[in-house]
């Protein structure tokens, strides 16, 4: 597969980390051929990281799950990390996440293990370049293809980004700390009522919107596997199959809920007993194994509204400051 000629900056992978892939917002026109859409777990992060460094909000980027990897820097650029804290360091000095700097040539970034979420993304100005596979430079992990040839970064790969003017005169910007706080704070994660669910006991139903749950370390991109009182039906059996959105919660025959997530099956015949509001996915996608979650259930206006909230707050007048 032949890469695109670019002209802009480029990164040695010293190391790649745990589970490092190129992602930007996904391909989410390609359910009706089977094709889940993949993307940035934590799209809101990654949209913040883009406007830091200038670029538009679905701009490729590295994403780097629970243990970030190392990068030299072979010319100047600007970057940014956004998303969980990997205790960055830049040629061995720390550096803070949700703000964009200058990198020199010959510099190295290296990001360490998480110490609060499960994802950061790295976002360089100009953006990574990789052949893009349906309109999209996402990893689909699951179906092996987009970004690096469907693979995880690997140590010595050489990552292209588009042409950029890095200005020495640039100031850095950084995003309001109160914007972090109202899209990233504490709180149940809201789901509004799936559409299966009238199979569900009314017990079950208020079991999930009052119990605790933990995330199974069997979760993956596909779906986050959740641990606690178990869901029963009201009848055994399957319903026909049919598709399935981001962010469903389906309930298998063993009774303990799944977070179904960005590389989820696009059919299935398990019955969702609910389904994560837009607003709260990428909560969701900073959640790691042994965290605890809560739900909340809010009607279908609300679910809008809180949308809408976001978007707004998402705005690069709302969200940054100049440092």
């Amino acid at each position: 597969m032949r890469t695109p000629p670019n002209p802009g900056a480029s990164i040695l992978a010293v190391s790649p980390g745990f589970l490092t892939t190129v992602q930007d917002l996904g391909r989410d026109h390609c359910a009706h051929w089977g094709i889940s859409p993949s993307g940035a777990a934590d799209p809101v992060s990654l949209r913040l990281g883009n406007l830091l460094v200038g670029n538009p909000p679905d701009a490729a980027a590295l994403e780097m799950t629970l243990i970030g990897g190392s990068f030299k820097f072979e010319r100047p650029s600007i970057i940014a990390l956004a998303g969980s804290d990997l205790g960055a360091t830049l040629d061995n000095e720390e550096i803070p996440a949700w703000q964009s700097m200058h990198v020199k040539p010959g510099q190295t970034l290296r990001c360490g293990p998480t110490k609060s979420g499960a994802r950061c993304y790295l976002c360089v100005a100009g953006g990574i370049i990789v052949q893009p596979v349906l309109s999209s430079a996402s990893t689909h992990i699951l179906a092996a293809f987009g970004g690096l040839g469907g693979r995880l970064l690997r140590a010595g790969d050489v990552l292209l980004c588009g042409a950029q003017r890095v200005r020495v005169s640039m100031k850095p910007r950084a995003v309001k700390r109160r914007v972090l706080d109202a899209l990233f704070g504490r709180g149940p994660i809201r789901v509004t009522a799936g559409p299966q669910g009238d199979l569900f006991s009314p017990d079950s139903q208020l079991r999930l919107a009052t119990s605790t749950y933990t995330v199974k370390e069997e979760s993956d991109r596909m779906g986050l596997r959740l641990k606690g009182p178990l869901l029963r039906r009201v009848a055994d059996g399957e319903i026909t199959t049919e598709g399935i959105s981001l962010g469903a919660i389906q309930v298998p025959p063993d009774g303990e809920p799944i977070i179904l997530f960005v590389e989820h099956p696009t059919t299935g015949g398990y019955p969702k007993i609910a389904n994560v509001i837009s607003a709260d996915l990428h909560r969701v996608g900073q959640l790691r194994p042994r965290d605890e979650i809560n739900f909340e259930f809010v009607k279908h206006e609300k679910a809008i509204s809180l949308l809408r909230e976001q978007e707004d707050l998402l705005s690069p007048k709302r969200s940054l400051q100049l440092i």
